[in-house]
């Protein structure tokens, strides 16, 4: 590995190894996270307690075999031995499958709680790519719709309805201290919904192997108060702000003259391209590269000078710069707010 791939990863193991690293559906955040966990327990104790019934009744089988006297003949029947073997067995059955059609009708009820339509849903559309996710805000007003890429804002108290699908190949979205998880299958649309009471960052990953840089397919769920998700959308809405000195100017004609501009959108400028993510306000996130680094103009740089060297496979090309460039290009991008 070259020496920015090393140091940009050394970075991100430092600066997203804290508490946003947290993914466990035993610790939720949210109404249903906490249904989904409650139903995980639930299976998790009646499984206990059938399995020591059950090797409570074989510890039984094996010492009465071994303390009964032998029979004196070992073909002789006995009706009311038979009777009684056969009310056991029987019972076990009938308990069996009453345990299964609990089992059954709960996870059909909790599952029809978690996917029905709440009133006032934030609609987001979420699609699965090799290996980014495009986040598209969806609204009446086409004025109001926007895209951004491997973070996703949404309001405390307020249902939101994920609307999944894939461009590539089969992901799967899983967010889970927020909510279950589900697939992304290319033409076809899967929704999820999630909730949070309280504001925080929730971090979640691709839960279906997708190809070589499955593990760093990973985004984050920043649920905010509603006035500041508010604030949040209409900074997003907004086209990109113009550079302001000379740096990040250099670098804004860096990146419209170079392959930077047929695959990402910045919009208020020429680029327009949809092939990769979108980078209007990419300086606002939180990390890059699909939460592989965490954002800094040093990590944009060493993403942009050799980005196969920090995720092998990805298919962002490495391209010729000239002495300074990358800094520049990386110091536009950072103040892309």
């Amino acid at each position: 590995m070259r020496g920015p791939a090393r140091l940009a990863l050394l970075s991100a193991v430092v600066g997203l190894g804290g508490c946003e690293g947290m993914q466990s559906a035993l610790d939720p955040k949210g109404p249903d996270a906490a249904a989904l966990a409650s139903l995980i327990w639930f299976f998790t104790w009646v499984s206990a307690v059938v399995w020591v019934l059950v090797m409570l009744a074989l510890a039984a089988a094996v010492l009465w075999r071994r303390w009964a006297p032998p029979p004196a003949d070992p073909l002789a029947t006995d009706p009311a031995t038979d009777r009684r073997a056969g009310f056991v067995v029987g019972g076990a059955v009938g308990a069996t499958i009453l345990i299964l059609l609990v089992l059954t009708g709960i996870s059909f009820f909790t599952q029809q709680a978690l996917t029905a339509p709440q009133q006032d849903e934030l609609v987001i559309r979420v699609t699965g790519h090799q290996w980014w996710w495009d986040v598209r805000y969806e609204d009446p007003e086409p004025s109001q719709s926007f895209n951004t890429a491997n973070e996703i804002h949404i309001p405390t108290d307020r249902s939101v309805r994920l609307i999944l699908t894939s461009a590539d190949v089969i992901h799967s979205f899983w967010v889970p201290a927020l909510g279950g998880k589900m697939d992304l299958i290319p033409a076809r649309e899967n929704d999820l919904r999630l909730s949070t009471l309280r504001p925080g960052i929730y971090r979640g990953q691709c839960a279906e192997f997708c190809g070589y840089q499955h593990a760093h397919m990973s985004l984050f769920v920043v649920a905010e108060a509603p006035a500041d998700f508010e604030a949040w959308r209409a900074r997003q809405i907004a086209a990109a702000e113009q550079p302001d000195d000379a740096l990040r100017k250099q670098g804004q004609e860096l990146f419209l003259s170079r392959p930077c501009v047929v695959c990402h959108t910045i919009r208020g400028t020429p680029a327009g391209s949809r092939a990769g993510p979108e980078l209007t306000h990419v300086g606002s996130r939180r990390s890059i590269a699909a939460g592989t680094l965490p954002m800094s103009r040093g990590n944009l740089a060493a993403w942009i000078v050799d980005p196969q060297g920090i995720k092998p496979g990805a298919k962002m090309p490495t391209m010729k710069l000239g002495p300074g460039e990358a800094n520049a290009i990386a110091a536009y991008l950072e103040g892309l707010k």
